[in-house]
């Protein structure tokens, strides 16, 4: 009987221990994010230094101390988990970057974006798989088969512009802040679904009609991901149009805002699609239609809700990668030749450098050819941006590795050792070294811009940020630069060819002006309500 409940005793004083260790890492994992935000602060003015170098350093530094307190056992405080990322990391990035995005520009600049963020990312992923193919039997790696090496360039296509959209500034340099910005969303969406399509494909028997299959199989993910996230967002404002919660209470629309944009995403993975792009476009469509519905005290609630999170998430990303730099288990496979690990990383650099320029350049030169108007092209200088905004890997290509090469965060294969140290030190030198040399390099190429920090735009209805990764202050549409001044009619079918961003805009105007604003909302057609958002402005017309 004593011997039973002395068992039961030490079971119990594991449990506790084990609840306390967790309680001791929460804490910390708490403490670091608030360690990054003051010192990103204090840093603010910083020629070199931004948010996302001051959260990957601290995660660094943290790694050292947890490394050197346990012993050498253990660098992190929490196992790596790709799910744990896309579910419930990456979500309000993306839908933020759609909420706050500047749509006028965005979509005047879309099919540039798309070139970029869609061909550009396949053409890079085909450089880079060929080269590692190429090179890495070389190397004496390992077995990696032909799937390896195409997920590798899917892998290593997906960039991170974050710290580039932290130096440039949208009313200074909008082309160039439009082309950066939405190619690093369409890219990182790209990049996922060519990776997914990858994976779940039967590459041992390659012929026409297998290629051909694999393009549309690529499309159909492509499309279907936007559609469902254009569907997610159009559901949301008729939803909260026409049961008008903020009547009884704003947090339940609040909630059914936050809610219907997370269900997006997850139904997205649920139908295997791109999460990336539901949630994306989800978050245009909300800010274009839902947002409007709202009362104004949720409008306020709403944009510091998602950009706050975005901020959060952002934050968690740069400081985990940091402290998952220095994991002994993956380093202690590659210890007996580190030189295979450091020549797999230089290689990887110099492909994703090749790859990266190899379609921003031509690119560029085709989309010049379309355009008219001087101020729309795209100079040599502004290129030369864009390929280095793209030279920066993060947590996406961090996460697409460990889904590869590992399993539940750990691998016991050599070979998928050396992929995953080659993938940290890919993102560790990429994010610090290239992202230092950023705002020295846009101030090289463009010394005109003001690099100014606060921009309040004067219509206060519009969903705009205070502090967020993705976006400075004040970049959402005013409705006036949404909407534009009176678009005329085309002319004729010449007009479509020659001018086919404003002949389609003109159409669209017609289009939602007739029939999306009446039915699911928006500025100046919400309907009248009692305590509604229109109220006030109905008042003040009488």
């Amino acid at each position: 009987m004593d011997q039973a409940i002395s068992s039961v005793v030490r079971k119990l004083q594991m449990v506790n221990t084990s609840d306390h260790n967790s309680v001791v890492s929460i804490n910390i994992f708490v403490a670091l994010p608030c360690a990054s935000i003051v010192i990103g602060h204090l840093l603010e003015e910083s020629r070199w230094m931004n948010e996302s170098i001051t959260a990957l350093l601290i995660g660094v530094c943290a790694g050292v101390i947890i490394l050197l307190t346990t012993g050498g056992k253990s660098s992190h405080l929490f196992v790596f988990s790709e799910d744990l990322f896309f579910i419930y990391v990456l979500p309000p990035i993306i839908f933020n970057a759609g909420f706050q995005v500047k749509k006028k520009q965005f979509f005047r600049n879309f099919i540039t974006i798309m070139l970029f963020g869609a061909i550009g990312t396949l053409v890079s992923c085909t450089i880079i798989s060929l080269g590692v193919i190429q090179f890495f039997k070389k190397l004496d790696i390992g077995t990696l088969d032909i799937g390896d090496y195409l997920a590798i360039g899917a892998i290593f296509a997906a960039t991170d512009s974050v710290c580039t959209l932290q130096v440039l500034n949208q009313d200074d340099t909008p082309l160039l802040y439009s082309l950066v910005f939405g190619e690093g969303v369409v890219n990182d969406a790209t990049s996922v679904v060519l990776f997914n399509a990858i994976q779940s494909f039967d590459l041992t028997h390659i012929n026409t009609r297998s290629a051909f299959q694999f393009i549309g199989n690529f499309l159909y993910l492509f499309f279907t991901s936007t559609l469902l996230g254009v569907i997610g967002g159009l559901l949301s404002a008729y939803v909260i149009k026409k049961l008008y919660f903020g009547r009884h209470s704003t947090d339940r629309e609040v909630a059914i805002m936050v809610l219907m944009a997370y269900l997006s995403y997850m139904l997205a993975e649920l139908f295997y699609l791109s999460g990336i792009l539901t949630v994306f476009f989800c978050g245009i469509v909300m800010s274009h239609y839902t947002w409007h519905n709202v009362t104004e005290s949720s409008r306020v609630t709403t944009k510091h809700t998602f950009a706050t999170l975005s901020f959060v998430a952002e934050i968690f990303t740069f400081l985990y990668v940091g402290m998952d730099a220095l994991d002994i288990e993956k380093w202690r496979f590659v210890k007996g030749s580190p030189g295979t690990s450091v020549a797999a990383s230089a290689m990887l650099m110099g492909l994703i450098m090749a790859g990266r320029a190899a379609f921003v350049f031509p690119l560029s030169f085709l989309t010049n050819l379309a355009k008219k108007s001087p101020t729309e092209k795209i100079s040599i200088k502004q290129q030369v941006i864009i390929w280095w905004a793209g030279l920066m890997r993060g947590a996406v290509s961090m996460a697409l590795a460990y889904n590869q090469f590992t399993r539940s965060g750990h691998t016991q294969l050599r070979e998928n050792a050396i992929m995953i140290t080659s993938t940290i030190t890919v993102v560790l030198f990429s994010t610090v070294v290239f992202g230092l040399m950023t705002e020295p390099l846009i101030r090289l190429l463009l010394p005109h811009p003001k690099h100014t920090t606060n921009h309040i735009l004067s219509d206060p209805s519009t969903p705009k940020s205070l502090s967020q990764p993705l976006l400075e202050e004040g970049q959402q549409d005013s409705y006036a630069d949404l909407v534009g001044p009176t678009v005329p009619r085309p002319g004729s079918l010449r007009a479509l060819l020659t001018t086919p961003t404003h002949t389609v805009h003109y159409y669209w105007r017609k289009f939602d002006d007739a029939f999306m604003r009446p039915v699911f909302g928006g500025r100046g057609f919400a309907p009248f309500v009692p305590g509604s958002p229109t109220e006030r402005s109905v008042r003040g017309g009488q």
